[in-house]
């Protein structure tokens, strides 16, 4: 019976295939090895019908990258040449710095930095100031509290350029112009005041222990002082300033002489001994009196501008 064509199609039958034989399968049958199906033909529930998740994928791929030759070649190669890179910047580093004697300066604890701080705001009550040595070797700062340290510089540098940033906000005054310029130029005061006394000590042939790093250390011992006196200044106004001043800066001069007294100025035992020496005593007292009353100078020149 013919249907009428309105809005019907008529379909043709299709010719349903026959079974491929054993000879003509073009594929591997796999579906007894796959574990998700069941003797039907269907996938079981839960299986994943997908392929490897990327998990695996990355796991294969790391183990193909270190399985191949090229690979561990390249990788051997590359970390060679890191290893020479910073070996030779550590030569390089070390022909300016010696990073063992840096290492010195930053042996410190709790109990020595407590201790420091004590003794450069109230120097009057220490009495021993001699710096002891084992077998010609001066002890760390952790065994002797008269030893210089660049830990404390270092933390009351940043400790002044924060409180310089505050200082500013509370005044209105903040900006990141000023405040680079107040780090700035406490970091060239402090290498112009060490330049200065290297170059002293040289035009004099002034011999003593000091290294370059005890002089920074002892030119940064001034930041402590800066501290004291910019919060005296922003709690009591103008006048909590010049009273910490004052107080900072005779401690601070009164610190500096005694501890520089047992590096450059020699004894009368020793000077007795030298032929033509009789002036360098004087010109050793002049540097260590010269150093300390050029650190007053320097703490109102960096801190009399945060207060007003």
């Amino acid at each position: 019976m013919d249907l009428p064509h309105q809005g019907y199609r008529a379909t043709k039958p299709r010719a349903r295939a026959a079974p491929p034989t054993g000879d003509s399968v073009l594929f591997d049958d796999t579906s007894s090895a796959a574990s998700g199906m069941n003797s039907q033909g269907f996938y079981t529930p839960g299986y994943n019908m997908g392929g490897p998740s990327n998990d695996m994928q990355g796991g294969v791929a790391v183990n193909n990258l270190f399985t191949d030759p090229m690979a561990n070649a390249a990788m051997m190669y590359g970390s060679s040449l890191a290893n020479q890179g910073k070996d030779m910047v550590n030569k390089e580093i070390s022909r300016f710095v010696s990073l063992n004697k840096l290492k010195y300066f930053f042996a410190v604890d709790t109990k020595y930095v407590l201790k420091k701080l004590m003794i450069l705001m109230f120097p009057y009550t220490h009495q021993d100031w001699e710096v002891r040595y084992h077998r010609d070797t001066p002890l760390t700062p952790r065994q002797d509290v008269n030893a210089p340290d660049l830990y404390i510089p270092t933390m009351a540098f940043i400790t002044y350029i924060l409180l310089a940033g505050m200082a500013l906000g509370i005044q209105k005054r903040f900006s990141p112009e000023v405040l680079g310029l107040c780090a700035s130029t406490a970091l060239v005061w402090i290498i112009i005041e060490v330049l200065v006394l290297l170059l002293s000590l040289y035009l004099l042939t002034v011999h003593s222990d000091l290294s370059t790093f005890d002089l920074i250390a002892y030119s940064g011992y001034k930041y402590v002082g800066m501290i004291f006196t910019v919060l005296c200044g922003l709690l009591f106004g103008s006048d909590g300033y010049y009273v910490a001043l004052a107080w900072s800066s005779c401690a601070l001069m009164f610190f500096i002489v005694r501890s520089l007294k047992m590096k450059i100025l020699p004894s009368l035992s020793s000077d007795s001994m030298g032929m033509g020496s009789s002036a360098r005593p004087q010109f050793r007292l002049y540097i260590t009196v010269a150093t300390a009353v050029f650190q007053p100078i320097i703490i109102y020149w960096l801190t009399s501008h945060l207060v007003r």
